[in-house]
């Protein structure tokens, strides 16, 4: 589990959902810690605790997978942004998460590797893939659109 980093705030970072003026604190490697929540009211705090770059990858990724997926339910668990889809008897199954690093944003698919083609970067899951997106590297939405699509109509993750 990742440790505080003591002192660092996330920059221009949103009030809380419940409407406190406190800043997340950001842990190592930068990822923001928001409090556990469902709905979307917490993605959005997070997305707002993303430092730099990366909030504005968080908006763009957030938007894409809302639009691929309208009925997508969204929560906040281990400081991760989580996305699910109702597929069949599983409704409380996520199928996407990400997570802020020092030098890039990780978007896991759950069941990546039933993805056609695979995200680019494996896993020590088998059934795990992921997408890494870097500063100033442009997302190819129509790729991310697909595979979004593709991970919302398999079998999710219980987490």
């Amino acid at each position: 589990m990742a440790k505080a980093t003591s002192g660092v705030k996330a920059e221009g970072a949103a009030q809380s959902a419940e409407g406190g003026g406190a800043e997340p604190v950001l842990l190592s490697g930068g990822n923001p810690q928001i409090a556990k929540g469902t709905g979307d009211a917490p993605v959005q705090a997070y997305i707002a605790a993303m430092p730099g770059w990366k909030r504005d990858v968080g908006r763009q990724l957030d938007a894409l997978i809302a639009e691929a997926v309208p009925d997508v339910r969204k929560a906040v668990k281990w400081n991760s942004p989580l996305y699910g889809a109702n597929v069949g008897d599983e409704p409380q199954t996520w199928f996407l998460s990400y997570h802020c690093f020092d030098r890039y944003v990780k978007v896991a698919f759950h069941r990546g590797a039933q993805l056609q083609p695979m995200p680019p970067v494996g896993s020590k899951q088998k059934d795990v893939r992921y997408f890494h997106i870097h500063e100033d590297e442009a997302i190819d939405e129509d790729q991310f659109v697909d595979w979004v699509k593709q991970a919302s109509v398999l079998p999710g993750e219980r987490m």
